[in-house]
């Protein structure tokens, strides 16, 4: 069975061939992976597997990675191999409008303005290593319209029927013969515009520039329903998806009528258009509680969610219970790994049954902590590599 064969399984509610998936949530914290390179991890293992950001940064001779990042994925990939996970290719789409050029905008003896890689101005203050929110990326229409006028030139330049077959045509040969499955990351319709105007600010958009609001969405279904399902068409990911991050640890920051009308909606015209071109399983990325919402994120075309952070609330046996259909991948609390062998053990335990019901590839419910061992986290991936014997075994 290969590795792709493996994890459809797996997600769709299948009994794999000798376990199911083994597979990791998130691409490692560079502050983990340093700390495992100074516990026995090789080096070029430990540092290959940086940030997704870090491979752009600074690196002008790279700027293919600049809005399709698919390289950096490879060092992931050795990373988790080496620790003994399933071969996952993580890939990336960005915005023709999500990526900037680092820079100083102004220095005094004071203080120093420097302009982001997303575009936003922070600034540092002498004495401080504290970096603060100075200026948004937007601040109404004029700034938008500029920017629009910005993300049009970049679609021309970097957004090619060339460029993307280029970019990422090579992977798919792999993905055919099942070396891997390919999960595709892109930002979804609330994490967009609350990065582009800030937190505050976003929150008033809802009731004070609902107009702005959607023209933003707008741009960004137009430029997923070409662009993106090109690189969908090409490469057939077996999971996309979207992050949101639109709750908090006690529920979710906007309620299932702005959902529906500013989400949900945008969901429901680009779903079929990615599943159309070959998409896999539609997941979307959101911390904290967002029970309440998941009848809303259903009816808008959502297979499953990632990270399920069980310090937030989400018990994913609690919810499988109530929507039975629902696939995830996480759930495990991340903190629990730290803690060493009998509190993973136990971890395990709690979340048994719904590995035994299938459509469930566990994982930590967000990156691995840099309190975890190396020794820890390889005892956390041995459990899970025998424990994934069971997937899908209610399903028998």
């Amino acid at each position: 069975m290969t590795n792709r064969e493996r994890e459809t399984f797996t997600l769709n509610f299948a009994r794999p061939k000798g376990r199911g998936s083994v597979e990791e949530t998130f691409y490692p914290w560079v502050l983990t992976s340093n700390r495992f390179k100074t516990e026995g991890m090789p080096a070029d293992i430990a540092d290959g597997a940086k940030d997704i950001t870090n491979n752009i940064v600074g690196n002008k001779a790279n700027q293919d990675e600049k809005y399709l990042p698919v390289n950096w994925g490879e060092g992931v990939m050795r990373y988790e191999e080496y620790l003994g996970f399933d071969p996952v290719r993580r890939i990336h789409f960005v915005l023709p409008f999500r990526r900037f050029e680092e820079k100083v905008i102004e220095e005094t003896a004071d203080y120093i303005i420097k302009q982001d890689i997303y575009g936003r101005q922070v600034i540092r203050h002498a004495g401080s290593d504290l970096e603060l929110d100075h200026k948004p990326v937007i601040t109404g229409w004029d700034d938008w319209n500029e920017l629009k006028k910005h993300a049009d030139k970049e679609l021309e330049k970097y957004f090619s029927d060339e460029i993307i077959e280029n970019t990422y045509g090579p992977l798919a040969a792999g993905h055919e013969r099942g070396d891997y499955s390919l999960r595709l990351n892109v930002e979804g319709f609330f994490w967009v515009p609350r990065e582009l105007m800030g937190i505050e600010a976003h929150m008033y958009a809802f009731y004070d520039e609902p107009e702005l609001m959607h023209d933003i969405n707008d741009y960004i279904l137009n430029v997923y329903s070409d662009r993106l399902a090109k690189v969908v068409e090409l490469v057939k990911p077996d999971v996309i998806y979207f992050m949101e991050d639109l709750s908090g640890k006690t529920g979710p920051m906007l309620s299932e009528e702005f959902f529906d009308e500013f989400v949900g909606d945008y969901y429901r015209k680009l779903f079929p258009i990615l599943r159309e071109k070959g998409a896999g399983n539609i997941f979307v990325d959101t911390d904290g509680c967002f029970e309440m919402l998941i009848p809303a994120f259903m009816r808008a075309g959502v297979d499953g969610f990632l990270p399920m952070d069980v310090n937030a609330g989400m018990d994913i046996v609690k919810v499988r219970k109530e929507f039975p259909s629902l696939k995830f991948i996480g759930g495990f609390n991340k903190l629990k790994i730290a803690e060493g062998p009998e509190a993973i053990d136990k971890e395990f335990d709690r979340i048994l049954p719904v590995i035994r019901q299938g459509g469930y590839i566990p994982g930590s419910d967000h990156q691995v902590a840099p309190s975890t061992s190396l020794e820890n986290y390889k005892y956390y991936i041995s459990r899970l590599v025998k424990i994934m014997e069971q997937a899908g075994a209610d399903t028998e």
